[in-house]
This record gives structure tokens, sequence and C-alpha cells, in this order.
């Protein structure tokens, strides 16, 4: 029988995975945004190009992407251990959801970019704009519906992820999914917990989609 106790449960843990998801997803961006404008600047076709520092950066983004999230979750609790004080619960979560999220968002950065018409960067350099200058007025304002897609497509991303993480305690709905649902076999409340978490995927897409065909009607 559904009670007021498992409603207040299922809020917290809403309350966890937008917290997880939310700030893991910031943070991802504050890592990923400059690793995939470096990787653009200094790819091949890129305004500087740099084959050394692109292999290094590509080499690094492929193979932190190729880690699985429950792995990396495991690899990195000594330095969510150092950061956060502890491996389990909804702040612990964030330091390997960063570190997942990191280089798919770079690598995103990088897609949306490339996306730009390289005449308009022609154009800029043309008028004698510097590479700082290319990078935040021209690249960065071209492709912003592409990176607010991207960001979209993060947010799920790292939503998924953090339901991963129930599996070791990670706090928020998938937790809750793993120990009441499974390992208690509270079959409603393993449902409960999958719709919230497919109704939270789905709010954040139909706003990032939105707010994307905003900012593109406005860019014409």
């Amino acid at each position: 029988m559904w009670t007021s106790d498992l409603t207040m449960m299922m809020l917290e843990g809403i309350r966890d995975t937008l917290l997880m998801t939310l700030l893991s997803t910031l943070f991802g961006y504050v890592l990923g945004l400059p690793l995939g404008i470096a990787l653009t600047v200094t790819d091949q076709a890129g305004i500087k190009p740099n084959a050394a520092v692109y292999k290094v950066l590509d080499v690094i983004v492929n193979i932190a992407r190729s880690i699985p999230f429950l792995i990396l979750l495991i690899l990195v609790m000594p330095l969510t251990k150092a950061i956060v004080g502890k491996t389990t619960g909804s702040v612990a979560t964030i330091v390997p959801l960063t570190l997942a999220a990191a280089p798919f968002i770079g690598r995103m950065i990088e897609s949306s970019l490339k996306e730009v018409d390289h005449g308009v960067i022609e154009a800029a350099q043309s008028m004698g704009a510097g590479t700082f200058t290319i990078i935040w007025k021209v690249l960065l304002v071209e492709a912003r519906t592409s990176i607010l897609v991207g960001v979209t497509i993060a947010i799920g991303t790292i939503l998924g992820y953090s339901a991963m993480a129930g599996v070791v305690g990670g706090g928020g709905l998938g937790d809750i999914a793993m120990r009441y649902g499974y390992y208690r076999w509270e079959t409603l409340i393993m449902i409960v917990s999958v719709v919230l978490l497919v109704l939270l995927v789905q709010v954040f897409q139909t706003m990032g989609m939105r707010l994307a065909v905003k900012i593109d009607r406005r860019k014409r």
C-alpha cells in the first residue's frame, strides 16, 4: 500500500536526482566546454592547427569515454572520498558523474563548433579578429543552437548515469529503485521510480528543444 512516507521518499529521490544531474552537467560543461573548444581550434582545419595537442586531447577523450560509468564510479572512489569525504550519496556521485560527462560534452562541443560555416570564420579573420574573439563572438554564437541541443542530450545522459549509481548507493531515484524496488521486491516502487526518471528526461528534453527552436528563430 502506498503511504505518505513513500511519497516523501520519492520527492526526496527527485530532489537528489535533480541535484546530481544539474550540478554534474554544470561542472561537466566547466571542464568539457574548454576541452571541446581546444579540440576544435587545434584540429587540422581549426584556426590554430596543432597536431600534437589535438592528438593528445583526442586520445584522452576517447579513453575516458570508453570507460563504463559503473567502472569509473568505482575507480574514482579515492578521489571522491578526498573531495567530499564519502563515497556514497547524491553529493558524492557528482564527482564521477562530472568526470564521465566532461569528455562526452567536450566531443559534443567539438561537433557543434565544427558545424559553423568556415566562411564566417574567414570573414572574421579578414577583419583582424583574434583567436579569442573568433571563439567567443563567432564560433560559440553561431553554434549556440546546436550547443543548447547538446545540453539537452547531456542532461538526459547524465540523468541515466545517476540512475546507474543507485547500484552502489549513489542516491536519488536510481538508489530507491535498487534498494526498495529490486532488493526488497517492491515492484510498485520500482515502476514509480522508472516512470519518474522517464518523465524527468522528457521534461528536460521538451524544455531544451523548445528553447533551441526559439533561439534558432531569433538567429534568423
